[in-house]
């Protein structure tokens, strides 16, 4: 399979590579110590990753301000072992992969959608930063077997 020096490698999938895969892919590699290799990818990338999800990250001590927004597609030739999307619509615009690729579908409802004051779209990143990362810490031994 894909894995590099024996680490599994896992990527987290949505549409747009620019928020919740991003800040999964910051949470995981943190919390796993370099014990997988951790990447992102979308399946209509936004080109960018958004500001308000590099300043949530931030504030937990966590910089994803070098990520970038990158496409699906850049992986097939080299897949993963376990692809987790993190919203429906990714999940179905997966590519099938050679090999045998394990998939999990984890959605997050997407903040870059909230509306309203700056201080309420800050919570609402926020509340998607925290229930991502409440979901890896509870998988992350299940998912780095």
């Amino acid at each position: 399979m894909g894995t590099v020096k024996g680490k599994k490698r896992i990527l987290f999938l949505c549409t747009g590579n620019s928020c919740r895969s991003q800040m999964a892919e910051g949470w995981l590699r943190h919390l796993a110590g370099g014990r997988a290799e951790v990447l992102s990818a979308g399946a209509r990338p936004a080109g960018f990753v958004h500001p308000l999800a590099v300043q949530v990250m931030a504030e937990v001590g966590i910089d994803i301000s070098n990520h970038e927004s990158k496409s699906i597609l850049r992986f097939v030739k080299n897949p993963p072992d376990l692809v987790i999307s993190v919203c429906d619509s990714a999940a179905q615009e997966c590519p099938a992969f050679p090999g045998r690729v394990a998939r999990e579908l984890w959605p997050f409802e997407d903040p870059t959608f909230s509306r309203g004051t700056e201080e309420f779209r800050l919570q609402e990143f926020r509340r998607t930063r925290d229930l991502i990362r409440d979901r890896i810490q509870a998988e992350l031994e299940r998912i780095l077997k």
